[in-house]
């Protein structure tokens, strides 16, 4: 054990950079792309999911680096040397994502007899169909833009598909304006699958930035084209609207929802073939340095090539598909009321099926002698039999209210639809406290039994959403507990209301107390642990980066308590440096599903606790939102937490990684060999139905 020091040396400890650590994430889910383990359209899957996620990182945390880079900063947290930094891990990350596309994904397709043929490759007949297909469905929605005074620069939309091209001679006017943009309409599949009759008894894609590329000339007739390249921008798109400033926050956000695909642009990607001029033309126009442009050897936008996983029919390429097993903790045959009266049901998403959840609202819809269903709304998607169960409830007469978080990122618009819809029917529709997202995960069922009224409820590590509970790994628990009930009740009271919070019985709340409460308790803990009694931490999350919570871990781990932190993605803080974090380890598991689950289970001599919670250990989430943790009591659900989102994630030799003190992360595997024992493969056959063609991964 290491003797304790104070918070001053303790405060000096230099944490992992958040945004390499998020780069660093999707470097392990690249990972299964390069597994020969996992099938071949699962593994294109994965590369897709990296170009997904690189969106997302450039769309939200890019912009705060390239503008201090530009502005020439040298000192805090975004500088010149933060970006250059960014960029060289950015650019070594897309550089691997193509070579595994280029190198080993296509050949492998090809071998299957599954290809994707450029313009060189296509026999006669094929550039023929390529040529019908041109005219019939590509040209009249293609509309050239030369480029002179009058036709300045177009506006591109974030992540569209464009073509540049440098044309010579003269135009109609005898002008030699030689920039032309091409821009390619949403609308149009990014993959077209070749018939039967030219495809020689293969599956034969072409891509439609090929098809484009091998008619431009055709665009511009009498005109000759040089030098071309296709390009997509991507820009700064995360919503910031004053909400002290706004009378209606609703429609506020439509407005800046109407802007975000044109805000500052962060990044430029161009063919690896594109010329010099028309490289420097582009950065010029979106006032871009140099090393924001990514040159890529293949498709602009991999994302779009998840159309080729739904376009080929092979189910051998796929995973075998995971049907779950309705949750073990409910009879299909009883009423759930009946059985919660008896006892909390754990629900482990997605081993056990999230109708458990879809049964228990629906029941409430149509039990008369249930009055009002109160709800949080934050990623529910476009189309959901949860919020049609909710429209239903109003229609039978009874009290609704819903939470509805309309800055859900990405999930705005579907949200402010959502709650719109409710409230044309007469629900009660609240939008939570203002400057905090409402990132709590509740629903509250309130009955008349006799005399009395008694409530229900359902908490979550996740989302009310019934597609990504399908992908994600997250637990559901219902409860009929008086104490957490009250609760419940009483968050919703406040969020409607924005009333003082009265005294709550066991819930931990963010921004009230959660964080300050989760400090106490490891510093108590800690406290044990220097006076002897044996101490354990163990913490499953998506991301810790908050630094007070750090610096508590860093302070029991160096009393002496033993502690284990299961973190999905970013986590800033380094194990095993000598003197300081000797005591924690830190691993990340990647796998079929997405972890998602929060669990944080603490022990001090015989004395345990355990809570489930909706929030990470961020400093967004402890101040920013409204989150809960909750405590479970009952020592079977809790044994039962313990063993299937810990002990088997500890355990797990197949898909997991450890973090080195120098923010690397190491394949667990690499020193166990390739084949052993996975978390996600054990729950999957512990609880799973039968074994059918998959469905998509998560995304």
């Amino acid at each position: 054990m290491t003797s304790p020091q104070t918070s001053a040396d303790i405060s000096s400890l230099p944490w992992l950079d958040r945004d390499h650590c998020i780069l660093a994430f999707n470097e392990r889910v690249l990972d299964w792309a390069h597994r020969d383990d996992v099938p071949l359209l699962e593994r294109l899957r994965y590369l897709c999911i990296v170009s997904s996620n690189l969106d997302e990182f450039f769309e939200v945390r890019a912009a705060p680096h390239l503008t201090a880079a530009l502005a020439g900063e040298r000192k805090g947290l975004y500088t010149v040397a933060s970006f250059e930094a960014l960029s060289v891990a950015a650019h070594r990350l897309v550089e691997r994502q193509y070579a595994l596309f280029n190198d080993e994904l296509m050949p492998a397709f090809a071998r299957q007899g599954i290809e994707l043929v450029s313009h060189g490759e296509r026999t006669a007949p094929q550039k023929r169909w390529v040529d019908d297909y041109f005219e019939r469905q590509v040209r009249p929605l293609l509309v050239p833009v030369g480029l002179d005074p009058a036709h300045p620069f177009p506006q591109i939309a974030n992540k569209s598909l464009n073509f540049i091209v440098r044309l010579g001679g003269k135009d109609a006017f005898g002008r030699e304006n030689e920039i032309a943009i091409v821009k390619v309409p949403r609308v149009l599949p990014r993959l077209i699958r070749m018939p039967a009759k030219v495809s020689g008894g293969k599956t034969l894609f072409v891509s439609l930035s090929s098809v484009i590329r091998a008619h431009l000339q055709d665009l511009f007739p009498g005109r000759e084209v040089g030098q071309f390249s296709q390009f997509r921008v991507t820009r700064h798109s995360d919503l910031a609207v004053d909400e002290d400033d706004v009378r209606n926050l609703r429609t506020a956000l439509r407005v800046g929802l109407q802007h975000r695909h044109y805000g500052q642009a962060v990044r430029v990607e161009v063919s690896s073939g594109c010329s010099e001029f028309l490289a420097h033309f582009l950065l010029q126009q979106f006032a871009l340095p140099p090393v924001a442009l990514y040159r890529v050897s293949g498709p602009v936008n991999l994302v779009r090539l998840q159309q080729l996983i739904d376009l080929v029919d092979a189910p051998q390429l796929k995973f075998p598909r995971y049907t779950a097993s309705f949750p073990a903790g409910l009879n299909v045959n009883e009423p759930i009321v009946d059985q919660l009266r008896r006892g909390d049901v754990l629900i482990h998403q997605p081993f056990e099926s999230f109708d458990g959840v879809l049964a228990f609202l629906r029941e409430a819809v149509d039990d008369p002698d249930v009055l009002a269903i109160k709800q949080t709304i934050y990623r529910t998607g476009n189309e959901s039999a949860l919020m049609d169960l909710l429209r239903e409830a109003v229609r039978r007469g009874k009290e609704v209210m819903a939470v509805v978080e309309l800055k859900a990122r990405f999930d705005e618009e579907a949200n402010i639809n959502w709650a719109e819809q409710l409230e044309s029917i007469g629900a009660q529709v609240v939008y939570g406290v203002v400057g905090l997202k409402t990132h709590a995960k509740m629903l509250l069922v309130t009955r008349r039994e006799g005399r009395a009224l008694v409530r229900y409820a359902h908490l979550s590590t996740g989302n009310y959403n019934p597609s990504t509970a399908r992908l994600y790994t997250d637990l559901s628990y219902l409860t009929a507990d008086p104490k957490l009930t009250a609760d419940v009740e009483a968050i919703f009271v406040h969020l409607a209301s924005q009333t003082r919070l009265p005294r709550l019985n066991c819930v931990l709340m963010a921004p009230f107390h959660l964080h300050r409460r989760l400090i106490e308790k490891i510093d108590v803990l800690g406290e044990a642990a220097a006076r002897g009694l044996p101490a354990r931490i163990v913490l499953k999350m998506n991301a810790l980066t908050d630094e007070q919570l750090m610096h508590a871990l860093v302070r029991a781990g160096r009393h002496g308590a033993h502690i284990d932190l299961i973190i999905r993605g970013a986590c800033m803080l380094p194990p095993g440096l000598p003197g300081w974090t000797d005591n924690i380890r830190v691993r990340s598991v990647v796998g079929r599903f997405l972890e998602h689950s929060r669990v944080f289970y603490l022990r001090a001599g015989s004395e345990e606790e355990l809570f489930l919670s909706s929030a990470d250990w961020m400093n967004r989430n402890m101040l920013r939102r409204i989150e809960l943790a909750w405590p479970v009591t009952d020592p079977v659900l809790r044994q039962r937490i313990v063993d299937e989102c810990l002990v088997a994630y500890l355990h797990d030799d197949r898909d997991a990684w450890e973090l080195q003190s120098d923010g690397r992360y190491e394949p667990v595997r690499s020193r166990r060999g390739s084949k052993g024992h996975g978390a996600q493969q054990a729950l999957m056959a512990r609880h799973g139905v039968r074994a059918i063609p998959q469905e998509p991964a998560w995304t």
